[in-house]
């Protein structure tokens, strides 16, 4: 989750849902945001690879189908991501967060976003409770470049806050390769996406963590992505 449009949701849902998969993890991967680019990443999926389950969760369901028949998940998933749009607020923001377990929000390094970010995490603590209803928060630092003002400026911010940043994401155009096939960067098949995959096993190992002991399914919601 994060407010800030274009912070980097759909590639934290998408990716993430990929990487699940290639772990053994069943994933179905909600969409949240109007826009439908989590919907566009599966359609673009070959359907020979492994399958991810898609739920375009910001449309009605169809005639004589119950919203919670729309909603439901299949017994043998794991993981449930969801993809939300920016611009979250009040009972929709409250309502996302209710229903996850794991809140991951990224944020880009640069001024405008964050400040938008911190407006955020601020909505999310009082507005959504996130803490009060112990959900677990993570940060995401995406498209970052070492040794760089902006990366400088988001990591003196991020020291700031009691969130833990359990991954740094490479700005790479291995990001837009892999997202114009319906794929994960760890389904690339190339040699320079190799040091792309870690901060995926970084961010599944937190996640891996925090699972509810009880859950049956765990939802992840991408802020800004986890019911991952």
């Amino acid at each position: 989750m994060n407010t800030k449009g274009g912070c980097g949701k759909t590639t934290v849902a998408t990716n993430l849902a990929s990487y699940c998969l290639a772990q053994g993890h069943a994933a179905e991967l909600f969409d949240y945001d109007v826009q439908g680019s989590s919907t566009q990443w599966l359609k673009a999926r070959d359907p020979q690879l492994p399958g991810i389950r898609g739920v375009e969760a910001h449309k009605p369901p169809p005639a004589g189908m119950t919203r919670s028949w729309q909603l439901r998940v299949d017994a043998h998933t794991r993981y449930v991501i969801q993809d939300t749009p920016a611009g979250h607020v009040g009972f929709d923001l409250a309502d996302r967060v209710s229903e996850s377990d794991i809140i991951l929000v990224p944020v880009l390094p640069s001024a405008i976003d964050i400040r938008s970010t911190a407006n955020f995490i601020r909505d999310l603590l009082l507005v959504g409770k996130a803490r009060a209803g112990n959900k677990h928060i993570a940060i995401i630092a995406n498209r970052t470049r070492v040794r760089t003002r902006s990366l400088e400026m988001l990591e003196r911010f991020l020291r700031n806050l009691d969130i833990p940043v359990i991954a740094h994401i490479r700005d790479t155009q291995n990001y837009v390769r892999a997202a114009e096939k319906g794929i994960g960067v760890c389904e690339l098949m190339e040699r320079a996406a190799l040091k792309d995959v870690t901060p995926w096993q970084n961010i599944l190992e937190w996640i891996q963590q925090h699972d509810p002991a009880t859950a049956q399914h765990v939802p992840l919601t991408a802020c800004g992505a986890t019911p991952v």
